[in-house]
């Protein structure tokens, strides 16, 4: 999927990678598509509840090896 912007967080534990896409999404117009890479198995629901929380639309989630994929789109 092709997104507007890319944030890495690998490496990294909750909340810093919600407080990075929420930095991340700031920078973004309405409906531009924000995609994050994650290593931290929490940031699974961490997302889910973020989009929740926040009204960006998640829309993928992927497992790839160890790695977290998230891809939002901006309210």
């Amino acid at each position: 999927m092709n997104t507007d912007k890319e944030v890495d967080t690998r490496g990294l534990n909750c909340p810093l990678p919600i407080l990075k896409a929420k930095k991340a999404l700031a920078e973004l117009v309405s409906g531009q598509t924000l995609k994050v890479v994650a290593t931290d198995p929490g940031s699974i629901r961490d997302f889910q509840a973020f989009a929740k929380q926040t009204g960006n639309e998640l829309l993928e989630q992927e497992t790839v090896g160890a790695e977290y994929i998230h891809v939002l789109r901006r309210r």
